[in-house]
């Protein structure tokens, strides 16, 4: 005869079976997120201390990006309808030498600085109104250029930071490798390497956007400048002497045909 198994007894062992399980299982997850956490915060703090200045990099980036965005603005620096009606008046006669140099002073634009230093120079030969307007032309550069040294230097120290920092990192992960206590136990080196390279990828981070935005206000500034030097040639063209004898004459001209 076989022997006959209780099925209570069948019962009572697969839900101590079940039990056990979702225990082992809720302890395992505990402790996983408790590793995670922990890693997250070793991450951190194993970044050296090279990561705090690079941290600093990436604030004064921010600063400089956004003192830089709001100068270069084109109503800042080259406003259109300022520049165009200035232009058409001076051709048209309807400003003098003296309206002219109130229109440029009230207006707060590097344009109307280039403007200024030609009008100052009105009558005079075409050599000295053009000087006027590079030398005021060039000042402007170097204003609208301004922190963009700044961007170039982060995008250019930040990964030599972060590769400090990962070195500096490597050398003491050997180092706690080396130890009698560490003999053994490779997850500190392992652990070692990978705050290490925290810093290499934190300088890698607020490198590449400073590089693209180093390049960005570059090609930003360089069109500003190409267009104030084209504005400004323009105005030398009509209050130059050379040009102002051009236009008498194309008046003669002109009051001869309607005669």
């Amino acid at each position: 005869m076989r022997p006959t198994i209780p099925s209570n007894w069948l019962f009572t062992r697969l839900v101590t079976m079940l039990l056990v399980m979702t225990s082992a299982s809720e302890c395992l997850a505990q402790e996983t997120v408790s590793l995670q956490t922990k890693s997250l915060w070793q991450m951190l703090w194993a970044g050296g201390p090279l990561l705090l200045p690079i941290v600093i990099c990436s604030f004064v980036l921010m600063l400089v990006v956004f003192e830089r965005t709001l100068s270069l603005r084109r109503g800042r620096v080259l406003p259109r309808l300022f520049t165009e009606r200035f232009l058409l008046q001076i051709g048209e006669g309807a400003l003098d030498r003296s309206d002219a140099l109130d229109r440029c002073l009230e207006n707060d634009s590097y344009m109307a600085q280039v403007f200024a230093a030609a009008v100052r120079k009105w009558g005079k030969p075409a050599v000295e109104v053009e000087q006027a307007v590079l030398d005021e032309g060039e000042r402007a550069a170097n204003e609208l250029r301004r922190f963009l040294r700044v961007i170039n230097g982060v995008a250019t120290v930040c990964p030599l930071m972060g590769l400090l920092g990962t070195v500096w990192g490597m050398m003491e992960a050997f180092e706690a490798i080396a130890s009698s206590s560490a003999m053994g136990r490779p997850e500190l080196l392992a652990g070692g390497i990978g705050g290490a390279l925290l810093s290499t990828a934190a300088g890698l981070s607020v490198a590449i956007p400073a590089l693209i935005l180093y390049l960005w206000f570059v090609g930003r500034v360089d069109t500003l400048v190409m267009e104030i030097d084209r504005r400004g040639q323009d105005l030398v063209n009509l209050i130059s002497a050379e040009g102002l004898d051009e236009r008498r004459a194309s008046r003669k001209l002109r009051l001869k045909k309607a005669a």
